[in-house]
């Protein structure tokens, strides 16, 4: 009898662990972030395995007897969060109220939003760590609006990307803090050529009459989803991603630009999984969330920018340091799919050549590039938008 109560009892307990912890076979819930911005809130909530392709949102009306707001709500497969987020997570900014947790059923969690205001929202999967990240736009009352100031109240929707005053431009200095990218000659690291680059471009583009906003302004690590969150916060109506490329063979060298486009180019996927932190063999993920968004819209922009920027440097820098000119491509990076605006990344040279290393080391070399840079931006803003619709963009 003994030896049966303690079968019973280890049975029990072995129960409640289960339901504490979930199956081993089960993912985690990481960690639960949001950033509060004038337009719109942007959720991520981070998982360690990859999150289902199935990523809708479902809208629940009020629900006054229950004192429920109205939700959107999602639920995950394969993950379990026990109780973990039981309290939930407060927001208050006057469109969340909250971001609720909880398991929905043994396989499944679901992710509730409570909403104070809404408009419309957006649902994206990412990788490397696994995130779901999801925007809410809607007009916002008595919220707090964190890193950037508020805008008037009462401003007007935005105009599409083609309509738009070319009035605030987003540099993005790629990298930084733990991150620092790619590590040339002499240990030279991409996370500080690119800060020093996105320094010297931002007064030149003051000076033009453009209002800059840097996404760092030091050594600092920013996810890819922090990053383009600032920029659409800052109603950014242009997004340049600053970067230093690397390769295997210490010979190449030269500048590329690059702007989003779903037909990427093959060429162009082992700069993309450097980028966006992501093997290249997991590259078609990235593909399949492409599809899912609506890139046609600034593509044709994005493009007559990158040609504009990558021509501008090769014609402009002295004949003594003129870049090889690698062309403009076409690139599945997170940073610039993850932005509403026209954008494009730059690698301004290859740290792994002795040669261009040397130059991304010289203040007056990345001043020079820094010139060409804002003069090819000026003249995106001279010249008519429907430009980028005509011509070959192979």
């Amino acid at each position: 009898m003994r030896r049966l109560w303690r079968h019973v009892l280890f049975g029990i307990a072995s129960l409640a662990l289960l339901g504490a912890q979930g199956h081993p076979d089960q993912g985690n819930v990481v960690a639960v972030r949001h950033w509060s911005y004038p337009d719109y809130t942007r959720v991520v909530i981070e998982l360690d395995r990859p999150v289902s392709e199935k990523t809708d949102l479902r809208r629940l009306p009020p629900n006054p007897e229950a004192e429920r707001p109205e939700r959107l709500y999602i639920d995950i497969d394969g993950i379990w969060v026990g109780r973990r987020f039981a309290e939930g997570v407060p927001v208050g900014d006057g469109l969340l109220g909250a971001i609720r947790i909880g398991q929905n059923t043994r396989e499944a969690i679901r992710v509730v939003l409570d909403l104070d205001a809404y408009v419309s929202h957006r649902v994206m999967t990412l990788a490397h760590p696994d995130r779901l990240v999801i925007d809410v736009y809607g007009p916002r009352e008595g919220g707090e609006t964190l890193r950037w100031p508020e805008k008037e109240s009462g401003e007007a929707p935005r105009l599409p990307a083609g309509m738009r005053e070319i009035r605030t431009v987003v540099l993005d200095p790629g990298h930084g803090g733990r991150d620092p990218g790619a590590v040339g000659v002499g240990g030279l690291k991409e996370k500080d050529v690119t800060l020093r680059l996105a320094r010297a471009l931002s007064p030149l583009l003051e000076a033009r009459g453009f209002d800059v906003v840097l996404t760092r302004q030091d050594d600092t690590k920013l996810g890819l989803e922090e990053r383009t969150a600032l920029a659409e916060a800052a109603r950014g109506d242009l997004f340049v991603s600053l970067h230093a490329n690397a390769a295997p063979r210490r010979s190449v060298h030269g500048i590329e630009t690059y702007y989003l486009d779903e037909n990427h180019e093959r060429h162009s996927l082992t700069v993309a999984s450097r980028e966006n932190g992501v093997p290249r063999g997991q590259l078609s993920d990235l593909q399949r969330t492409l599809a899912r968004l609506r890139v046609s819209e600034v593509s044709p922009h994005s493009y007559r920018l990158a040609k504009l920027v990558q021509n501008q440097i090769v014609a402009g820098m002295p004949a003594r340091r003129k870049p090889r000119d690698l062309g403009v491509k076409k690139g599945p990076f997170y940073v610039l799919f993850l932005s509403s605006m026209p954008a494009i990344l730059l690698e301004a040279g290859f740290l792994t050549n002795s040669n261009e290393a040397k130059l991304l080391r010289d203040g007056h070399y990345l001043d020079a590039l820094a010139e060409q840079v804002a003069e090819a931006i000026s003249d995106y803003r001279r010249k008519p938008a429907t430009v980028a619709l005509r011509g070959d963009r192979r």
